[in-house]
């Protein structure tokens, strides 16, 4: 038998709650240390070091809560999880913004204790660099602000917790982004992290594309197919535009969620799922769930830790830093010279309100790149919109395809198409990558636009 390398304290006051995870544990290798109550805890947790510290909700002299913040406030780098009577989702979200690491329903299913255990002891082994540490181009949310420095230090803390967080913060912030981090910066790292975009998914193909289906279970199932949830099984799932979802599969994910298993259409049982689930819309949630429109219950559970993402314009001081970052990127896409930006440039950006924020930046930049010449970015390469003034624009107020090229037609797009077939020698496919739109889409401007 090989040697246990790392020990778990467990905190409980039934003998057979006690000796049923210990004899768990020691098969994983894992010696264990027992205590009654939260005194005993506490006088243990001060004489020895702990990997994981598994804790019941009910003890004789008090409740697991007040264990997790004595842990959190003394033994900070310690994941704890808690042991909750079945179907107590209460307890359960309230152990998790008191800062456990994760929780476990009695009846205790050992597949997911085995689990959670493996998750907890990779986190309790991680040498933890803070993001400072780390830098910040290394860790990719670029800033000196406060307001993104506040932003990387909850993304550090979030990273080492399995709670639900609903990450909030209008178009273009880099949600995605933030969601990503938290993932890869947690003892999820090694598994998928798999993004979807809720709004994108015809509602027909929803159920089939979240839990996956078995052959001839519908027209058209021509072979098992496994759902999103096996996907990113072990890793992260990612629910972007959660607002979008119709209110027949909020049922069906909640369920998911709160059982932490699936059924793949024409199944005849239930898959156990390993998923840490991060969610994310720009639409107010909170609005829409007291409309009716968006399930409370379903709420509560995604939204255990709120995570808001600041607008850009909430750390203009930042732009000049992701301006460069950006302008270096797309050259490296482009395989081009980074061209510099000049001072009015750079003004002119500080004092445009960017109601797109971060991806309207990029867009704006991607066009510049079209237009500069002798290596040098000019304000009127720009092309900002007059909106200078009002730093109050809604983030609505501008479509994604507005902050692009797409859809207007007029002078300036045609002198930009032109330049970009100057770049590429008239090579219509790299023209429309350069442009970022696709080859159809420069096909039917350039019939439109009368460019021969």
């Amino acid at each position: 038998m090989s040697q246990t390398t790392h020990t778990a304290l467990i905190v409980d006051d039934e003998p057979d709650i006690r000796e049923l995870l210990d004899i768990t544990l020691s098969r994983m290798n894992i010696s264990t240390v027992s205590a009654e109550n939260i005194t005993q805890a506490k006088k243990l947790l001060s004489e020895n070091n702990f990997d994981l510290c598994l804790t019941d909700m009910r003890l004789p002299d008090g409740n697991g809560i007040e264990l997790i913040k004595y842990i959190q406030e003394n033994v900070a780098r310690l994941p704890v999880a808690m042991i909750t009577a079945h179907g107590n989702m209460e307890y359960a979200i309230e152990a998790l913004k008191s800062g456990a690491f994760d929780f476990v329903s009695k009846p205790v299913d050992l597949n997911i204790l085995r689990n959670l255990v493996n998750t907890a002891l990779k986190l309790s082994s991680a040498e933890s660099k803070t993001l400072e540490e780390a830098g910040t181009e290394s860790y990719g949310l670029l800033g000196k602000s406060k307001a993104i420095i506040e932003t990387r230090k909850k993304i550090q803390k979030l990273s080492r917790s399995q709670a639900p967080v609903y990450i909030h913060g209008e178009s273009g912030v880099g949600k995605e982004l933030v969601a990503r981090l938290i993932h890869e910066q947690g003892p999820r790292a090694d598994h998928a992290f798999v993004p979807v975009n809720c709004g994108a998914i015809p509602s027909e193909l929803m159920e089939s594309e979240f839990f996956g289906h078995k052959k001839g279970s519908f027209t058209g199932a021509t072979s098992d197919k496994e759902g999103l949830f096996q996907s990113a099984d072990g890793g992260t799932l990612f629910l972007d535009e959660v607002a979008d979802l119709p209110l027949a599969m909020q049922v069906k994910l909640l369920r998911a969620i709160q059982e932490k298993a699936v059924r793949p259409i024409g199944g005849q049982q239930e898959i156990a799922v390993n998923v840490r689930i991060l969610s994310a819309t720009h639409k107010n949630l909170n609005e829409l769930t007291e409309k009716g429109e968006f399930r409370q219950d379903l709420y509560y559970r995604i939204n255990v830790i709120e995570l808001e993402v600041p607008s850009l314009r909430d750390h203009a001081e930042d732009i000049p830093i992701l301006a460069s970052y950006l302008l270096e990127k797309i050259a490296s896409e482009w395989q081009t010279e980074t061209p510099k930006l000049n001072k009015d440039t750079i003004k002119a950006l500080n004092e445009y309100s960017f109601p797109g924020n971060v991806r309207e930046l990029e867009n704006i930049l991607e066009r510049a790149m079209t237009l500069h010449e002798n290596q040098v970015i000019t304000k009127e390469d720009l092309q900002l919109p007059d909106n200078t003034a009002s730093n109050t624009t809604s983030q609505d107020s501008l479509s994604e395809q507005e902050l692009s090229l797409d859809p207007t037609l007029n002078e300036k797009e045609k002198e930009v198409i032109l330049k970009a077939l100057e770049r590429t020698k008239y090579n219509k496919t790299a023209a429309a990558k350069l442009l970022g739109i696709s080859f159809r889409a420069l096909r039917y401007r350039l019939k439109k636009l009368g460019i021969d």
